[in-house]
């Protein structure tokens, strides 16, 4: 064989050799990527705790009881907030890598600001990583995975999103446990009530109780016993307003705000007694407008209009509440007297 055909078929034996590595080495990157980028998780019915955290030193723990999602084990989770973050767990996925120009840019800032979410199934940790701040244009979220096997971070950012949604999701991964509280205070079906007792303080002759004796047979009754008629209709519809009733704001109750309404005067309270004869008590005060808000209305209020403080669950909780749905609620007798 002539040197020049071995020095040709070296060469292309050579180049064979670096194709075959070359294609190895992309079907590994490609798979890598692939992996740094699985953010997506499809199975959240099988999710039974979740630890959020963020770099501030704030973090909740979310865990699945059979009766609802649980809060840092003492409050009943907002089912709104975990529908969301499930569904956002469930629905994300990669937009775009990040460019090699801003990559070390981005970990530096995640490194700083970021939020980690740990989901477990039964005890293990099926999925981790890292949300970050937004893009830009505020369209996307920067994101990095965690290789749940060597509880590694991969080495590679990613600019997520989801599809069909325009913004960014860093907001969804909230640490602040008065934020994922349940807003519910009220909570009673018909016939689950015995008696309502409405207090108002600063008109208290225009106080009432109503006894549901059966949904068929009612009370009304003034502070003093003096039994008064009603149109049944009316108290009918009263006693509904009770289902499924909630603050718009749950006050943290180390707060200032809230300490001040420890030694404030409600100017109602209201009380339920269940079928078992549970009380279930709450208090109302009155929230000071603002010049503001006056302005807007051309009105001199005293008081906010719109909004009050209330304690509830006998005093274990604090919020603000809206007139909007509590006002119905704050009548007085005179509501419930039959129509001349």
């Amino acid at each position: 064989m002539k040197k020049s055909s071995v020095i040709t078929i070296l060469i292309l034996l050579v180049l064979v050799i670096a194709a075959i590595f070359v294609y190895k080495s992309k079907g590994k990157n490609s798979t890598m990527d692939k992996e740094a980028g699985n953010f997506g998780l499809k199975d959240t019915a099988s999710v039974d705790k979740i630890f959020l955290a963020d770099k501030d030193g704030r973090s909740i723990l979310l865990e699945k009881k059979p009766t609802g999602w649980l809060l840092n084990g003492k409050y009943t989770v907002r089912p709104d907030a975990i529908e969301l973050l499930l569904y956002t767990v469930r629905m994300v996925e990669v937009k775009s890598p990040v460019s090699k120009s801003s990559r070390d840019n981005v970990i530096k800032i995640m490194a700083g600001k970021s939020t980690k979410i740990e989901m477990y199934s039964k005890g293990t940790k099926i999925k981790q990583y890292y949300v970050g701040h937004s893009t830009q244009d505020h369209t996307g979220t920067f994101m990095l995975l965690t290789n749940p096997e060597t509880d590694e971070n991969y080495k590679e950012p990613f600019i997520t999103h989801i599809p069909g949604f325009e913004g960014f999701l860093t907001t969804r991964y909230f640490t602040d446990e008065i934020d994922w509280r349940d807003r519910l205070m009220i909570n009673y079906r018909p016939p689950q009530i015995k008696q309502i007792k409405l207090e108002l303080h600063e008109i208290p002759d225009s106080s009432f109780v109503i006894d549901l004796f059966s949904m068929q047979r009612f009370g009304l009754k003034t502070m003093k016993g003096q039994q008064l008629s009603f149109d049944e209709e009316k108290i009918k519809q009263y006693i509904a307003y009770f289902q499924n009733v909630n603050c718009e704001v749950v006050l943290d109750k180390k707060s200032k705000l809230a300490d001040s309404l420890n030694t404030a005067i409600p100017f109602a309270t209201l009380t339920i007694t269940d079928r078992n004869n549970n009380l279930n008590v709450s208090r109302f005060y009155h929230k000071l407008s603002i010049p503001s808000q006056n302005k807007n209305y051309g009105i001199d209020y005293k008081y906010d209009p719109d909004r009050l403080y209330a304690k509830y669950n006998n005093g274990a909780d604090y919020g603000v509440a809206q007139y909007f749905v509590f006002g119905k609620m704050l009548q007085t007798y005179l509501y419930f007297l039959p129509r001349k």
